[in-house]
């Protein structure tokens, strides 16, 4: 941030129109509108003109190169603006800009077919919880990991996990994974939460075919894999990173939403209490996501 000037973090919100420019020509002020992590690309490279524009070397980041989205009011190119369609509420719909859209993207990208079994390490977090309910909307079986009763509620009763491995209670977490998996393992990992990239490839046991889906990004240098190129081959392992989606698959993740199959896990904090909620989410106290409401103080 300090090397593009920029003085306000944030990528992903939701909100209403307030203002248009001259040049627009389709969105009007009342219409409800999403912030993402890409504010812009160029529209013009090889990335931006299939479904990859994300990766555009040009993109413009949101909180990064530019003021991101915890402020009152930030500006949008009309050309990048994600419309929110009517039965989705802003609450549900920030987060869909980023954390729940990547990982749709995530499991789409995985090749994983109805039945098979997706795991998910941080399944309490605000990711892993949209990961483990668009999981079981595709026709995948879910397996939570994490701790505490809360996020144990929450992943099985709200979530739809199948199973839920807490690791500060269970011994060998990617034995109890196999034990699951038919004896086997799982057909891909979603990492969401980032400790847990060093143990990923073992939650895949003997699986042929398994995945690591990488989500979550760690600090510079810090959570690597050791991946061993023997069991990559014998195995037909792979690893593979989603960094965000596309517009496109931002608007299909909003169409589970419409259709009720991402529910509202999260906790709502009025602007006054925001610190409050960022040093809740550093201790890992909040399961679901937390939601900024700039209408309250």
């Amino acid at each position: 941030m300090s090397t593009f000037g920029t003085k306000c973090a944030g990528h992903e919100g939701a909100g209403v129109i307030v203002k248009v420019g001259d040049a627009v020509k389709n969105l009007k002020v009342g219409m409800r509108a999403g912030f993402k992590p890409i504010v812009d690309t160029c529209g013009t490279c090889e990335l931006c003109w299939g479904d990859k524009e994300c990766y555009c070397p040009k993109a413009i980041l949101a909180g990064l190169m530019c003021d991101g989205s915890y402020k009152q009011y930030v500006t949008s190119p009309e050309r990048y603006t994600t419309i929110i369609p009517d039965g989705v509420s802003d609450f549900i719909a920030g987060p869909i800009m980023c954390s729940a859209s990547t990982i749709y993207t995530s499991i789409k990208d995985s090749g994983l077919e109805p039945g098979d079994w997706a795991v998910f390490p941080g399944a309490g977090g605000g990711v892993g919880m949209q990961g483990v309910q668009l999981a079981k909307a595709m026709g995948l079986r879910p397996v939570a990991i994490d701790t505490g009763a809360d996020k144990k509620r929450l992943c099985m009763e709200v979530a739809g996990a199948e199973h839920f491995i807490d690791f500060k209670e269970t011994k060998d977490v990617a034995a109890e994974v196999v034990k699951i998996c038919d004896g086997i393992g799982a057909h891909a990992v979603f990492v969401t939460a980032v400790q847990s990239y060093p143990t990923s490839l073992t939650l895949l046991g003997a699986r042929v075919g398994g995945k690591v889906m990488c989500i979550g990004l760690p600090p510079a240098g810090a959570y690597h894999m050791d991946v061993d190129p023997g069991a990559m081959c014998f195995r037909k392992w792979s690893v593979q990173g989603t960094l965000v989606s596309s517009i496109k698959d931002v608007d299909k993740t909003l169409d589970f939403a419409k259709r009720g199959l991402l529910k509202p896990i999260y906790t709502v904090y009025p602007l006054s209490q925001f610190n409050d909620a960022v040093q809740k989410l550093r201790r890992g106290e909040i399961a679901g996501r937390a939601v900024i409401d700039f209408n309250k103080d």
